[in-house]
Order: structure tokens, then C-alpha cells, then sequence
């Protein structure tokens, strides 16, 4: 296949090239967007359509400093309440909006942070997503561990005192099977007691497998909820599908996964819009599954190879820290995590307000955690990081750090009977 071909060679052939430049100039040579493909699951879900029809009435243009005001009067915010708040009427508001923030996360969290690591097991890619690091056109260096490989890079990572793992992968089924990835989750089944995995969206069986194998939670970025501007983002793969990516925590869901997590990539899209359609994905998606477990990612976009194409939307520190400020205030329950590719000042100071869940001694290239744990390298070949992060603080200093600010970081809350 083409794409198996794309994603081993170190140099793409006049083929390929002719088929990149065709895909990026010629939108007909791209497959419907939202049209399934062989195999994907269709589950038919109302939560889409409930959370596009908000999304597209969103004028956040009319909201007033009445509007926000009302809304932080509220005791329950609501669906039109959370809009006023991502509004840009909301932006003279924001030191009100952390104090509500605050209150509801130590009424519901208490002074908790918690703490997890990323592992990525393989970075090989099938898609042609024009902002990522590990699309199948970039030149960068490939890498799939094997079984022996990660059980050494969770044994390094569990003996800094982490308990909380999160496995990734590039979106590669040749290359990285269900069945891999199944029994990576075994393995950390071993060494943690949360294994959260954030792969390529698969089907409800699927689901069922990887969590039978040790799978607690499962996280998918939609990356923007603009179909419009997803289209000229996602040229080519199964992640180019919109709805089977959007119904994916769904189908995780069905297949007894006991967390889901969500996200757009702020900054690919209008953000107000993004956020907004994040946070009703939870919110429906909430009351049809009261049982599961539920948390909000907030990535912006960050620097990787050849993402000068795409014209980031800049969002600024302060419309973050606006955003999580009305994520928590619309959804008291979810958890909010703040990656690594926001700086450590960000971080210490979010988790004081609203933010439930910081990454700690992270890295996002395969196969280096010893060399970054430990300065001493492991003699083993590694694989290209996907985007560069911010904070390097390690699982010792980051603990150390939130509980200087009189925080309590908490490595793992759950008990297996």
C-alpha cells in the first residue's frame, strides 16, 4: 500500500510527491471528509448533531459585560451562561471568573492535583495532517517499540514513583495493530494502576479489547470542530473522517472504557467556537453516560516540522486561562488537564484555579526515557518527538513544586477489588 509506503521510506519517491502536491492543490483528489470508510462503526449518536447546532448559532459578538455578569451570578451555569463566558465580553472579567473557578474546583476537588506521564511507543503515521509532527510526508525518524522496549521504558518511568501512565502512538494500524497496542496495556498493567491510552479511534469492540487488556480511560482530539477547516487540515488517512473521529469516545464508552477525555488544538480554528463545541461534547455526552469519567484537555498549538503552512490562530495566555476558567465553571464535575506544552509559571499558577491534571517528566519522542530520566544513554536507536513542550519539569520537581504552592499532587486515587 501507498501509505505503508510513505510512512517506512526515509525519502519520499516522485510518486508520492506528486501525490502530495495533488492533495494540498487539488481539494476533488481528496477523499468526502465525512464519509465513513471500510470497517469504521457508525453508531448513529444524537450528541453530534446537539452540539453542532449550538456551535453553529454561536455569536459570541452579542454578548455583553450583562450578559457575563449575570452568568457568574448564576449558582448553575448554563449552556448560554458558559457561551457568554467564552465571549470576548467576558476577557475584563477574567479576575472574577478564576475566583468562581477556584471555588468550584476545591468544592468538588478539593486542593488535588494529580499527576501523569505520556509514553509513546511508536511514531509511525498514516495520515497527512498539515499541523502535526508525525504526519507521513514529514521526514523524521520512525521508530516502533517492541514489547521488550516498553516494558524497559515503564520500568524507568515507574521507578520515578509514577503510577499513572498515558500510551501513545502514531495513527498507524499497519504499524501499530490493536493487538500491539493491547499488549502494551498489559504490560502497564504491571508497573501502574491507571493506563490511559491515546491512539488512533477504532470501533466499540475495539475498545472492548484494549480496555479487557488494561485500559482505564481513553483520550481523542477532535483538533478542530470547524468540519470546514478540518477538511483542509486532514488530507489524507482515517483521521480525515470527522464523525467517526467525533463519535469516538462514544464508542469507548459502549465498549466499557471508564474514562474519556477531550480536546480541540487551540489555535487550528476559531477557539471560542472550539471550546464551546468541547465542552458540550462532555456536557451531552455527560448526561447520556452519568457513570464514566469525564476531563477537558487545553492544548494550544506548538511549534513542529513544516507547520508554517497553516497559519495558527495565536491564543493568548489569557484567553487559556479564560477558557479553563469557564470550562470549570459550566462543568464543576470534570476533570481539566494542562499539558506540558504550557510553561511551568502557567502551570503552577492554573492549578490554583481550575486545573485538575499536569503532566510530569514528559517526552514525546519513542524509545528516551531512560536517556531523559536518567542522563545516561541507553544505547538504543529513538524516534522524532511530535512537537516540542514547554515545561521539562520532572515527576520529583513537579511534585515539589505543587506542593510548595500548598497544593496535595496525588499519583493515583484508584483501587482495584
Amino acid at each position: 500500500m501507498e501509505n505503508q509506503f510513505l510512512v517506512d521510506s526515509e525519502f519520499l519517491s516522485p510518486a508520492a510527491l506528486e501525490k502530495k502536491h495533488r492533495l494540498e492543490n487539488d481539494p476533488s483528489s481528496r477523499k468526502n471528509h465525512m464519509e465513513y470508510l471500510p470497517g469504521m462503526e457508525q453508531i448513529h449518536s444524537d450528541v453530534c448533531e446537539k452540539v453542532m447546532s449550538q456551535v453553529a448559532s454561536y455569536d459570541y459578538g452579542k454578548y455583553t459585560a450583562r450578559d457575563v455578569q449575570a452568568a457568574l451570578e448564576h449558582e448553575t451555569c448554563s449552556v448560554e451562561d458558559f457561551k457568554a463566558l467564552l465571549s470576548p465580553a467576558a476577557e475584563p472579567f477574567l479576575e472574577q471568573m478564576a475566583q468562581r473557578a477556584r471555588l468550584e474546583t476545591s468544592r468538588h476537588f478539593g486542593n488535588t492535583v494529580y499527576l501523569f506521564t505520556p509514553l509513546y511507543i511508536a511514531n509511525y503515521c498514516e495520515n497527512y495532517c498539515v499541523y502535526c509532527g508525525f504526519n507521513c510526508y514529514n521526514h523524521i525518524k520512525r521508530m516502533k517499540l517492541n514489547m521488550g522496549q516498553i516494558e524497559h521504558e515503564m520500568q524507568v518511568i515507574a521507578g520515578s514513583g509514577m503510577e499513572e501512565i498515558l500510551i501513545l502512538t502514531g495513527e498507524s494500524r499497519s504499524m501499530s495493530s490493536v493487538e500491539y497496542i493491547g499488549e502494551a496495556c498489559k504490560l502497564a498493567r504491571k508497573y501502574f494502576r491507571m493506563v490511559g491510552l491515546e491512539i488512533y479511534p477504532v470501533n466499540t469492540d475495539e475498545y472492548r479489547y484494549l480496555h479487557q487488556c488494561g485500559a482505564d480511560y481513553v483520550t481523542v482530539f477532535q483538533e478542530t470542530y470547524d468540519a470546514d477547516k478540518y477538511e483542509t487540515l486532514h488530507l489524507m488517512g482515517h483521521k480525515r473522517v470527522w464523525p467517526y473521529r467525533f463519535d469516538a469516545q462514544e464508542r469507548a464508552l459502549m465498549g466499557g472504557m471508564r474514562g474519556v477525555a477531550f480536546s480541540a488544538l487551540l489555535g487550528l480554528s476559531d477557539f471560542h467556537k472550539d471550546a464551546l463545541a468541547s465542552a458540550l461534547h462532555v456536557y451531552y455526552l455527560q448526561r447520556k453516560y452519568p457513570h464514566a469519567e469525564m476531563s477537558l484537555s487545553c492544548p494550544r498549538l506548538r511549534p513542529i516540522i513544516n507547520n508554517d503552512k497553516i497559519n495558527p490562530l495565536d491564543v493568548h495566555e489569557k484567553q487559556l486561562c479564560q477558557i479553563l476558567c469557564a470550562y470549570r465553571i459550566f462543568l464543576p464535575f470534570v476533570g481539566i488537564t494542562v499539558s506540558s506544552r504550557e510553561s511551568a509559571q502557567f502551570r503552577n499558577g492554573i492549578v490554583k484555579i481550575c486545573a485538575t491534571k499536569v503532566s510530569a517528566g514528559v517526552s514525546t519522542g519513542v524509545g528516551d526515557h531512560e536517556s531523559k530520566y536518567t542522563g545516561k544513554d541507553a544505547g538504543e536507536p529513538e524516534g522524532d518527538e511530535q512537537f516540542e513542550i514547554d515545561d521539562n519539569r520532572s515527576l520529583e520537581k513537579m511534585y515539589g513544586d505543587i506542593a510548595g504552592e500548598g497544593l496535595q499532587p496525588v499519583l493515583n486515587d484508584y483501587l482495584y477489588v
